[in-house]
């Protein structure tokens, strides 16, 4: 028998310390409420026998293991390079050195046209010759002697002289903020220890707003930043202390306002600071009225730049009237220097806000970005993704899809380190999809009634490579209720679909969050050995809009299990998965599906793999002191109310170990996870252990003790290496054995 193959097998055994809890007149006793306790010894003694016990149970893997890591690496080039982004006559990029894990920071600042006539052009016009190139900040270099590396913001200035950047070395996702000078390459003396995500410049350049998380990791702070001061005096300019809310700071994209954004799952308020008076105290947009959420950015008036003929309008996307969103605009007061009128006990909601884009309920708007010449909204439409370019007063001129079948089309990703400049003509789409690598385009809308210009600017280079040997398709699974599930497929063109290959169902389901399809080099190696691999677009998702993320939240949760196990099902009845070789994976609240969806169907799985999993849903939601917990209540439901008790009861993996023989299971969790305390996974793990009957699957724990995130190891090897090590145990698991092929692919 293999480790870990089954109960009494010599696997670690943690103690048993019970503990009553009742509630709601139900009585639950948790043997393993001590793991809450980080600081207590036998918590770490059991994580590393549960480790070393793992590292047993897989050396036999070894061989498998290094295989998938060199067809990854194989497909990841020595050096990669970013497509660039322009930003006030400038060119940015990131460019990974040959063997490097991590990327660096470039900037070409002097630019030469190239066409005909000598005048200086906007950088979005004609063509320009880079002159020069400076390395900004090198990742690779700060991460140095740490195992685990990540940026949290890295902004530069609008003068061009700074930028802001901050580093987790940790995992824990405290960033330091450092900022440094960009005319000598130093950083500058100021120093601040513990800072979140997003940040924003004052148009001046000289002060830095950023945020403050609390001892339970909840951003909830806006402080401003002078630079050269110390920060012991930076002043607080926003607070939230309802701990349903987490705060963001960021800039417009016109560069006029910053932006306070304070929100939780379906609740939203902003607030505005004018960048040219940053010490002016925010002025709220909306009060916040529970369920209505909205976001706000600027534009200049019609043609201008700079604002210098006026203050311009506001622009919000809020679903205020409209389910799937809807966007609105209002006229500054163009009286006033910043357009701001103070002290209005309404905040700006009386401005005069008219719809510039009305709701539909087939498209679901996310965002819109403004630009000198148009707008873009990011949307959703039929469960896929849309960009549609409209003029300032809302008229449609084009609706853009993936130019890839099955794939995905987004604004640039880079834009959030200010890329995507107001000013210019043209912006920056990517696409890709589970076959297709990135690429980029410069997509020029034209004038009014003219048909898009499409140039591609960058693609993703992949070594030995060829899409043309694969295929993706959509299918649909039929629900409990009769509703339609997506599901999208990968395979090589000769994988039989007889139902005969393995295949690795992947799946979330939370948080209206996405799975869109993506390239992978990890997913191009299962398809090389014949794995079919899918992505199932389950409610609780937003893949078909806030109805889709609805009709899987709260008390409709179990429908996202019940959505996922319909897609395994249809992989299996399409012939796109034996019956008795389909593996499915998950993170975090995809490791709760992944836990609900073993309870579900134990005996439709060969293998599940449950990352950093939220399982201990009852008990992480009845404690306050756990990171996320409280501005998590709206999207599971507060277990303090009995009607949410009862589902979260019903559905909690924690409390419902399977009977019967269950399927194997890979458990991961991380010790500075400040997401899913180790405890989680832990506790989990030790109550399956107890419960498991004669003839149940392999189990197994890989704790990560030493530095490492909520989403595995950072730098792009280590990756590679973390991908290989999990993905040699699903295909161990659905009998791929080393050095074999099962269909064509490099050997």
């Amino acid at each position: 028998m293999s480790p870990g193959a089954g109960p009494g097998d010599g696997a670690p055994v943690a103690p048993r310390r019970p503990v009553e809890r009742v509630l709601h007149g139900v009585r639950d006793v948790d043997d393993y409420a001590w793991m809450r306790n980080h600081d207590d010894p036998d918590l770490l003694a059991n994580l590393r026998a549960e480790r070393d016990w793992y590292d047993t149970a897989t050396a036999h893997l070894a061989p498998l293991r290094a295989e998938l890591y060199r067809r990854m690496a194989d497909r990841t080039p020595a050096a990669e390079e970013s497509v660039s982004w322009r930003r006030d006559g400038s060119l940015y990029r990131t460019r990974t050195a040959e063997g490097h894990q991590y990327p660096a920071l470039y900037r070409s600042s002097i630019f030469v046209p190239t066409s005909a006539g000598g005048e200086l052009q906007r950088p979005a016009e004609g063509f320009w010759r880079q002159t020069h190139e400076d390395m900004l900040l090198d990742l690779e270099e700060l991460a140095r002697g740490h195992e685990y590396a990540a940026l949290g913001v890295r902004l530069v200035s609008p003068d061009g002289n700074w930028l802001a950047w901050s580093l987790d070395v940790t995992g824990d996702e405290v960033y330091r903020l450092r900022f440094r000078d960009l005319r000598t390459g130093e950083d500058a003396p100021d120093e601040i220890g513990r800072s979140y995500y997003t940040g924003a410049w004052s148009a001046d350049s000289t002060c830095f707003f950023y945020v403050v998380h609390d001892e339970v990791y909840r951003p909830f702070r806006v402080l401003r930043h002078e630079l050269g001061t110390d920060p012991s005096a930076d002043v607080e300019v926003f607070r939230d202390d309802d701990r349903k809310y987490d705060v963001e700071v960021r800039t417009t994209r016109s560069g006029g306002f910053v932006v306070i954004r304070t929100a939780n799952r379906d609740t939203a308020e902003c607030h505005l600071i004018p960048a040219a008076a940053p010490h002016t105290a925010p002025v709220v947009v909306w009060p916040r009225r529970t369920g209505i959420e909205y976001d706000v950015d600027h534009v200049w008036p019609a043609g201008q730049l700079d604002g210098a003929t006026g203050p311009g309008a506001l622009l919000a996307v809020t679903d205020e009237g409209a389910t799937e969103f809807r966007v609105l605009a209002a006229d500054l007061r163009s009286d006033l220097p910043s357009g701001l009128p103070a002290g209005l006990p309404a905040g700006l909601a009386d401005l005069g806000w008219r719809e510039l884009v009305p709701g539909r309920d087939d498209v679901r708007v996310l965002r819109v970005e403004p630009f000198a010449g148009h707008l873009v909204l990011t949307a959703r439409r039929g469960g896929r993704t849309l960009l549609e370019v409209r003029g300032h007063d809302g008229a449609l001129r084009h609706a853009l899809v993936a130019p890839v079948p099955e794939g995905t089309l987004e604004l640039n990703p880079d834009q959030e380190y200010g890329g995507q400049e107001y000013g210019a003509a043209a912006f920056t789409a990517r696409g890709q999809s589970l076959i297709e690598p990135p690429a980029w385009w410069d997509v020029d809308p034209g004038p009014q009634g003219a048909e898009p210009r499409w140039t591609v600017r960058h693609r993703s280079p992949v070594p030995g490579y060829d899409a043309a040997d694969y295929l993706t398709e959509r299918i649909e699974a039929t629900a409990e209720d009769g509703t339609a599930v997506p599901v999208t497929v990968a395979r090589r063109r000769d994988t039989p679909v007889d139902g005969t290959a393995p295949c690795l169902l992947y799946g979330y389901g939370a948080y209206e969050a996405t799975s869109d399809p993506e390239f992978d080099v990890a997913v191009s190696a299962l398809l090389d050995l014949g794995v079919v691999f899918a992505v199932a677009h389950i409610r609780g998702g937003g893949e078909n809009g806030r109805r889709w993320w609805l009709g899987g939240r709260l008390h409709t949760k179990p429908t996202t299990f019940s959505d996922f196990v319909a897609a395994g099902r249809a992989l299996v009845s399409a012939g796109l998965a034996a019956p008795d070789r389909l593996a499915i994976r998950g993170l975090s609240a995809g490791g709760l599906l992944m836990g609900a969806s073993l309870g579900l169907a134990p005996r439709l799985w060969r293998a599940v793999v449950a990352e950093v999993p939220f399982v201990d849903v009852v008990g992480s939601m009845l404690d306050p002191d756990i990171p996320l917990t409280v501005n998590e209540w709206d999207e599971w439901g507060d277990p303090r109310r009995p009607d949410d008790f009862a589902v979260m009861r019903g559905y909690a993996p924690y409390e419902n170990p399977p009977s019967g023989p269950r399927p194997d299971l890979l458990v991961t969790g991380a010790l500075h996870d400040p997401r899913v305390l180790v405890h989680e996974p832990a506790k989990w793990v030790a109550r399956l252990r107890a419960t498991a009957e004669p003839g149940t699957g392999m189990l197994l724990f890989r704790p990560e003790l030493g530095e490492g995130a909520h989403v595995g190891p950072s730098g792009r090897y280590a990756h590679l290496d973390y991908e290989a090590e999990i993905l040699a145990w699903v295909l161990d698991r659905l009998g791929v054995a080393s050095g074999t092929q099962t269909v064509g692919g490099p050997a």
